[in-house]
């Protein structure tokens, strides 16, 4: 290949390359009116060897509306110990959060049978409008010590509203 037909292939390359990702980036976009997600929290780690230590963690569930324009609605914020059995209501009424907003809910205190691997929180949230989803993640934090330990865990949608 000649100089002449390696520099039009690249040509071709650098301009056609961002219009594809571009296409690829808006095909990722999803719009929804609504979501129940599930997203593992952890009251506590087992740190060791040698010593093996149980380090207490204390949950931080985060909610980002990333919606530039449009409001969500939260409707249900709820937390699971490890078998199960709710725990926890942390929504008496709806939570309207505004576009580009985000809201926190931290376990103040993780109860009997929160501790393990299996809590969890289930957050359902609507909106008028067909919006971008928004990213729920729950930060888990603590110290045994001088040392710091911190987690997080991203929601998975179990149900969602696309009309």
């Amino acid at each position: 290949m000649n100089n002449f037909k390696r520099v039009l292939l690249l040509t071709l390359v650098a301009i056609l390359a961002p219009i594809h990702l571009t296409a690829m980036a808006a095909d990722s976009l999803k719009l929804v009116k609504g979501q129940t997600i599930y997203i593992p929290s952890y009251a506590n780690v087992i740190s060791g060897p040698p010593i093996f230590m149980v380090v207490s963690l204390r949950a931080n569930l985060i909610i980002h509306n990333t919606d530039l324009s449009q409001p969500i609605t939260m409707v249900r914020i709820d937390h699971y110990d490890t078998d199960g059995k709710l725990v926890d209501k942390y929504l008496l009424q709806p939570v309207k959060l505004n576009p580009l907003a985000a809201m926190r809910v931290v376990v103040k205190e993780p109860k009997k049978g929160d501790e393990g691997l299996g809590a969890n929180f289930i957050v359902q949230w609507e909106a008028a409008k067909k919006v971008n989803e928004p990213i729920i993640d729950c930060l888990m934090l603590g110290t045994l010590g001088n040392q710091g330990f911190s987690f997080t865990s991203q929601g998975r949608i179990i149900q969602e509203k696309i009309d």
